[in-house]
């Protein structure tokens, strides 16, 4: 597997490469040279294959000179060890439960894959790194879950005061080991920008071993390809056409969808589905791509005005304006909107969704309302409702019980240390760390 930057001034490098570097040296970011195909027989009986062989064909076929074919169903066994079921909410409404892993959020998916990828490299070579991460909410529990105890990995993970639910913040700030939060004193943008700036900052990669495990990471994005073909499989037997609807935020999910597209997968439309961060509906509207600071929301992990996988949903898409709307359709909602529509959801079909879950709701309705589609719809639920229990149940009216992986973390004590958005304060920090 070769990738290239998406600002085309680097040499490419292989798989194992991008994902320690994480980034490319010219702040691009890294892209495969080639989506292949897989073969119409793949297609034509997905059905009948696993969960586990549908993500290994995947993989195999983008990543697999790299990797022996056994040493990566190995991997894939490991890291996608529970489902992604395409529950039917209502006729033609499919909500995708992407929330079955141990941080229940989908980004489980991402953070155990490249953990695993990371550990499987690092073993070959006996090498050590130092992982930095951005989160606006359950990037940085999944990475802390996945990582957590990870040989020769350490993990710091930065988040935004105040800015990300209880649950959250429990589950990046209680585990210890190899796992440091950072608690900034700022929004999402200001971490995201903490971190892109260490990594081009070459005192600070002379000193540490550098790599991220956001979204902005090649082996976050593959895994991600994995559900959608895995959604696939579920509905194919209906013979109906297939819309996905994403809620979206650094908009790497959907760049997992438009890989598998872009295998042979036939999809009707990707709708990206946001909240009062629009700066994509926005593009698709106009053509202008004007990244502005991130405004707060009750789906939180989707407060990002400035997008990360921006450059790689162009890539993906022809790089063509024309092309981008041929596929793409955007769509923007407000707080309260979303909160209607939890409430009338779960009066109305006993399905409890968290916020982010009802944006992608919501645009899948509207989606259907505008182009009368008698496809398959499919919404994707990226964390379960209870991780934003106290917004949830004020909606609802009564109490979102905690499933026991959320409970267990009202015992445990939040440890993370407070530090401001001047990267020259973050820098020195990392700086001693790595004397220490």
């Amino acid at each position: 597997m070769q990738l290239y930057s998406t600002k085309h001034s680097v040499p490419n490098v292989s798989f194992e490469e991008a994902v320690f570097k994480g980034l490319p040296a010219d702040n691009g970011l890294y892209m495969p040279t080639e989506i292949p195909q897989l073969p119409q027989s793949f297609w034509d009986s997905i059905e009948e294959k696993t969960f586990q062989e549908v993500a290994f064909a995947i993989a195999e076929a983008l990543i697999g000179d790299e990797i022996p074919s056994a040493d990566l169903k190995e991997i894939i066994d490991d890291a996608v060890n529970f489902e992604a079921p395409a529950v039917k909410v209502k006729e033609q409404y499919y909500c995708l439960e992407l929330f079955h892993g141990p941080s229940l959020a989908f980004k489980d998916f991402g953070a155990r894959f490249m953990s695993r990828i990371m550990s499987y490299f690092l073993k070959k070579e006996g090498r050590e790194i130092n992982i930095l991460v951005a989160t606006s909410g359950d990037t940085g529990s999944a990475v802390a879950q996945g990582f957590l105890g990870a040989d020769n990995i350490s993990v710091t993970i930065l988040y935004p005061s105040g800015k990300v639910s209880p649950n959250q913040e429990k589950q990046l700030t209680t585990l210890g080991q190899n796992i440091t939060a950072l608690e900034i004193d700022g929004v999402f943008d200001d971490c995201q920008a903490l971190v892109k700036q260490a990594f081009l900052d070459k005192e600070l990669n002379e000193a540490m071993n550098l790599s991220s495990a956001n979204s902005i990471n090649i082996a976050r994005l593959v895994p991600q390809s994995f559900y959608y073909a895995w959604t696939y499989a579920q509905l194919k037997k209906e013979g109906k056409p297939i819309v996905f609807c994403v809620p979206s935020g650094n908009f790497g999910n959907i760049c997992g969808g438009m890989i598998v597209r872009n295998m042979g997968m036939p999809v009707e439309k990707f709708v990206v589905a946001t909240n009062a961060n629009d700066i994509v509906p926005a593009y698709l509207e106009t053509g202008e791509f004007n990244p502005k600071p991130s405004i707060a929301t009750i789906s939180n992990a989707m407060d990002v005005g400035n997008p990360s996988n921006f450059p790689r949903f162009l890539a993906l898409n022809g790089e063509e304006y024309s092309k981008v709307t041929e596929q793409v359709l955007g769509t923007r909602y407000t707080d309260e909107e979303t909160k209607v529509a939890i409430k009338e959801v779960y009066e109305k079909e006993g399905y409890l969704m968290c916020p982010h879950t009802a944006v992608a709701y919501l645009g899948l309705r509207d989606y259907f309302k505008e182009t009368g589609s008698q496809a398959n719809g499919v919404f994707l639920s990226t964390a379960h409702p209870a991780k934003f229990q106290e917004v949830v149940s004020e909606i609802i009216g009564k109490e979102v019980e905690l499933p026991e992986k959320l409970a267990e973390l009202d015992k445990r004590e939040k440890v993370a240390l407070p530090m401001g958005t001047d990267f020259e304060g973050f820098k020195k920090y990392l700086l001693e760390r790595a004397k220490a």
